[in-house]
């Protein structure tokens, strides 16, 4: 028996092992802890439970008091009320005085007990119970960000089919090691990151992306765990297990950027740090020196410190910024743009000045047909015609980019004969037994065949330029260039309508740079750039303009990424080190996720500002209010506790319509 033989089987038994397990095991030990696992459904909950049984006992308690002369049964009632929704928050209250870190949980729990201590039964056990239901729907909107994370991992299959010597084996995506081939037939999704090796097919990444148009993938071309295969047959190597697919890490990335505050949540939490035994304190005024120093009744202003205590509970000033934060995180994840803390996403709200990247960022970073012209009564169609069966041997750039074109244009590709690569000038062929010829003008000067001299301008323009000739007589040229993106004029002239400053930084020459940025419309260009100079570039705009963004490949342009306020990474799906380089990354290879990152950053801001407003202007009335006996606990905590808190938390949820 042969030895590739006996790893065939030997691989063939793997296979066969794992698959037994797969079929024994339903889920294997790795899933047995899922860092994304989601909640139960909410109505299966603890805290449904507990909010259902507190209400009824509430309603009960109510009903007793209103309606019965058994007032010791209301009283019970509301007792239970108080005791089955605020088991946590009394919890939590007591430990923060142990901790001698005063909260929200105190203030609610203070109010609760003194409103029972003057005979308002019901109105301490409402205060209990409408603060666990706003605690309950804060948390319910938390989660919902990370509901919507799982869903999207759940996108990729817990199972695979791995080919085999002589069938497929279907095995858990936990079990498939690096290097092993998977198969995927048209309308699965796919399972694991990992090359193609064999097939053609269109494949769906919107889930990675936000892009719907899918995107042809042949030999050779890299696909992710998650996305659609649409309409063909693939064969994949695995590249990346299942814990570090472009998925996951995303997920993960989010996840990590969702816990890191912003410079105004740290604010807020250390402003909420003093506000609360700031209130304290005012509420034991308010009950002490009417009463004790002006001799006023002490039940009606102790009730009236209750009040105020239930009033400044800092709930909605507290996750006025966060709930927002999060919606947007979240939002911009799904349409492919991945923001690795709210700390950028803030700051690119205030930026003045933005630094592009040339090449692969303002244009496509490879080379495209931008010009054909026939001589000597030739067509242009004739021309790339020839061009396209004389470099469809050829694997080099532009030899490719010629054979595009010609497809996009649908021109049919005959066989050559004598076939022959001119080294260092370009190829020489016969088509219906006349001899032709491609490449630069030193290869036609060596021919003694004349072109015409005015298409010299092509190089000025840094364009690559390929002559066609026949054996007597040129028939036309084809000029390629690095093509600019058709949306980059209208995101230019949309960022300045924003009044922001853009400027493009290349290292191409002058004339190159001050052509682009005349169809680009930038502000201003630099060109002949080392990267230890776009670095200054980027300093200098952050001290003319305060904030600065950079918009950049992620790979080359690291340094200038890293010293910008906001670096930018353009099209990063499958590259790690653009990931890691930006603080935000695009997954896709689109400029409007720049206008839209720019926007739902600014909108952000504005929903923030609105809630911390909105949150103090109705805070500082009712608490006047109160003071004067104008409202009772009832209003206290409905409007101005779990109202104004559902409030904020509707606002922020806002965030999530904005489309990109």
């Amino acid at each position: 028996m042969t030895r590739p033989y006996q790893d065939y089987k030997m691989k063939q038994i793997k296979l066969e092992l794992k698959q037994n397990l797969h079929d024994r095991e339903k889920s294997c030990s790795c899933c047995a802890v899922d860092l994304f696992e989601e909640k139960p459904p909410l109505w299966k909950r603890q805290i449904l439970i507990r909010s259902v049984i507190s209400g009824v006992l509430l309603v009960i308690g109510l009903i007793a008091e209103s309606l019965t002369p058994y007032k010791i049964i209301a009283q019970l009632m509301f007792i239970f009320t108080a005791a089955v929704s605020g088991k946590d928050i009394f919890t939590k209250a007591f430990r923060s005085v142990l901790k001698l870190r005063l909260d929200m949980n105190c203030l609610m729990s203070i109010a609760a007990f003194g409103a029972f201590f003057i005979g308002h039964g019901e109105e301490g056990a409402a205060v209990i119970f409408l603060f666990f239901v706003a605690e309950a729907l804060e948390e319910y909107t938390g989660d919902n960000a990370k509901r919507s994370m799982s869903r999207l991992l759940k996108l990729a299959p817990d199972t695979a089919r791995v080919r085999g010597i002589d069938k497929e084996i279907e095995c858990h995506v936990h079990e498939i090691s690096i290097g092993e081939i998977i198969v995927i037939r048209p309308g699965e999704k796919i399972p694991l990151d990992g090359k193609v090796v064999t097939g053609h097919s269109s494949v769906n990444e919107s889930a990675i992306t936000g892009e719907s148009a899918p995107v042809e993938k042949t030999e050779g071309d890299e696909v992710f765990a998650g996305t659609m295969n649409e309409d063909g047959y693939l064969e994949v190597e695995v590249e990346r297990r299942s814990e570090d697919t472009m998925l996951s890490r995303i997920i993960k990335l989010v996840e990590e950027a969702e816990r890191k505050k912003s410079k105004t949540e740290r604010f807020l939490d250390k402003f909420a740090g003093v506000y609360t035994p700031t209130v304290i304190g005012l509420a034991f005024v308010i009950f002490v020196f009417p009463t004790f120093m002006l001799g006023y009744p002490w039940d009606v202003w102790f009730y009236r410190a209750l009040v105020l205590l239930v009033v400044s509970c800092p709930c909605a000033l507290a996750i006025s910024t966060p709930v927002a934060m999060v919606s947007a995180i979240t939002s911009a994840a799904r349409h492919g743009v991945l923001i690795k803390g709210a700390t950028f996403l803030e700051e690119l709200s205030r930026v003045r000045a933005c630094a592009f990247d040339k090449t692969g960022t303002l244009t496509r970073g490879r080379l495209e047909v931008t010009d054909i012209i026939g001589f000597n009564s030739h067509s242009s169609q004739e021309v790339l015609s020839i061009a396209a069966l004389l470099e469809a041997r050829s694997g080099h750039p532009i030899a490719k980019a010629i054979l595009r074109k010609a497809i996009s244009e649908k021109i049919p590709l005959k066989e050559v004969n004598r076939f022959k690569a001119i080294k260092g000038m370009g190829l020489e062929a016969v088509i219906n037994g006349k001899t032709y010829y491609a490449g630069a003008k030193n290869l036609l000067d060596s021919l003694a065949i004349k072109h015409p001299e005015e298409l010299l301008h092509f190089e000025e323009e840094g364009k690559t330029s390929i002559f066609i000739s026949d054996e007597n007589d040129a028939i036309g040229v084809i000029a390629l260039g690095d093509a600019i993106r058709e949306n980059a004029p209208a995101i230019i002239s949309h960022l300045r309508k924003l009044h922001i400053r853009t400027e493009m930084l290349t290292g191409d020459n002058k004339k190159v740079a001050a052509l682009l940025a005349g169809k680009t419309g930038v502000d201003e260009y630099h060109a002949e750039l080392l990267p230890e100079d776009k670095v200054k570039v980027v300093e200098d705009l952050a001290l003319r303009f305060g904030s600065v963004a950079m918009v950049g490949d992620g790979v080359n342009d690291a340094p200038a990424l890293a010293v910008a306020n906001v670096g930018i990474a353009m099209g990063t799906i499958g590259s790690d080190v653009a990931i890691e380089t930006a603080d935000i990354a695009l997954m896709h290879d689109d400029l409007s996720k720049i206008d839209y990152v720019i926007s739902l950053s600014r909108k952000t801001m504005q929903v923030v500002k609105q809630n911390v407003i909105a949150s103090i202007v109705i805070k500082g009335s009712l608490t006047v209010l109160a003071s004067l006996g104008l409202i009772n606990l009832w209003v206290a905590v409905g409007v101005g506790d779990m109202g104004l808190s559902l409030a904020v938390i509707l606002n922020a949820m806002r965030l999530t319509r904005v489309k990109a």
